[in-house]
């Protein structure tokens, strides 16, 4: 098999592997009494719309792609179907896994990425939802305006919903974008860099959160006012930037730095750079097949190690396999399923040169392998 479908398959491959448990369960309104939810007891309460939400932000573009084929389409077809299943069973006020929108703060996060999975899928995730469907959404996402978000990348998670709400033509509060893309644009550190808030961090927030999500909401609702067209440009100068920096990132060996925290989102690290790669944004020095070589050999580093599922396909706390130490407190089952950021290419059909190009070095491989480099520079 040659290597460039070699690499599509293993990551379609991983992508139904991880999904299948959560999706299959909400489709069959049994996900509360068969997910198991590892990490302190009082999650149990958010750790399934967390396993719905950060599935879907991950798989999303693929289940939007078009031109698939043969056994990929079928996959892709039924795993559609599941999506929408899944988000009828967990918004259905009548079903026994209705999910909770309402009680605490955690919900505004993952409404958040479900918001950012409809507009990554708006064809296949609103779109061909049943009207009644539609409804118990809007009203699921609308039901987390009751709740502040915390003074840092949360700011995003309300305007995140809020564009949603503009996609799909519902009434939407622009106060809420505003100030989250005017606040971001205070945090800016420097060299493709944003704050968590006031504050720096050595983390992966940047490509968690704040980027993917800025760059997402500045291309949506970007046009509606002077002001915020004016940030686009930079925003997405910025986004280049920091992409560049996480390619150069991964070791010659698939492997990253386990710095900050959340890293029990194992290869979600990297959610930035594969949205950039998704939307043709890489900067010129960084090619498209650099970048799948290297997050192919990211995803299968993580992915294989023995101890990272359960004995029935579910995610298990941890880094790099079982490592019930590398979960914080706010970290439950249903968090880990961040971990399908990186997957966000299988947007890109077979064909695009991002899966169809000749396997390429990636830098660091370049550059330990002693070939002649162009040094780094900052932004």
């Amino acid at each position: 098999m040659p290597e460039t479908i070699y690499d599509r398959k293993l990551w379609v491959d991983i992508l139904v592997k991880i999904s299948t448990p959560v999706l299959e369960a909400l489709a069959e309104r049994r996900l509360k009494i068969s997910m198991p939810v590892e990490g302190r007891h009082d999650r149990r309460q958010f750790s399934h719309l967390e396993a719905l939400a950060r599935t879907l932000v991950g798989v999303s573009p693929w289940l939007e792609c078009c031109n698939l084929h043969g056994e990929e389409e079928e996959l892709r077809q039924k795993f559609s179907v599941l999506a929408r299943e899944a988000i009828d069973a967990a918004t259905d006020p009548g079903s026994p896994d209705c999910v909770n929108f309402t009680f605490g703060d955690q919900p505004i996060v993952d409404a958040a990425f479900l918001a950012h999975a409809i507009l990554r899928a708006p064809n296949e995730l609103w779109l061909k939802l049943d009207d009644r469907v539609k409804t118990n959404l809007v009203t699921a996402l609308k039901a987390t305006r009751t709740r502040k978000p915390y003074y840092n990348n949360w700011l995003l998670f309300a305007a995140m919903i809020e564009t949603a709400f503009f996609k799909i033509g519902e009434a939407w509060d622009r106060m809420r974008v505003d100030y989250a893309l005017k606040q971001h644009e205070q945090w800016y550190l420097g060299d493709g860099v944003y704050g968590d808030g006031p504050e720096f961090r050595w983390d992966y927030y940047n490509s968690f959160v704040i980027q993917p999500m800025l760059v997402d909401i500045i291309l949506t609702v970007g046009d509606e006012y002077e002001e915020w067209e004016a940030l686009k440009r930079n925003i997405l100068k910025r986004a280049q930037r920091y992409a560049a920096i996480q390619e150069r990132m991964i070791s010659p060996e698939g492997t990253f730095p386990v710095i900050g925290r959340s890293m029990a989102y194992r290869c979600g690290a990297f959610q930035h750079l594969a949205q950039m790669a998704l939307q043709k944004n890489l900067p010129d020095e960084v090619s498209p097949s650099q970048v799948r070589c290297a997050l192919t050999a990211v995803i299968n580093r993580i992915f294989s190690v023995p101890g990272t599922f359960d004995q029935d396909g579910w995610l298990k706390i941890g880094f790099c396999g079982s490592q019930p130490d590398m979960g914080e407190t706010y970290i439950s089952t249903g968090s880990l399923y961040l971990c399908m950021g990186a997957f966000l290419p299988l947007g890109l059909p077979p064909e695009d040169e991002f899966w169809s190009d000749a396997p390429s070095e990636w830098t660091s491989q370049k550059i330990w392998s002693g070939q002649n480099v162009k040094s780094d520079h900052a932004l």
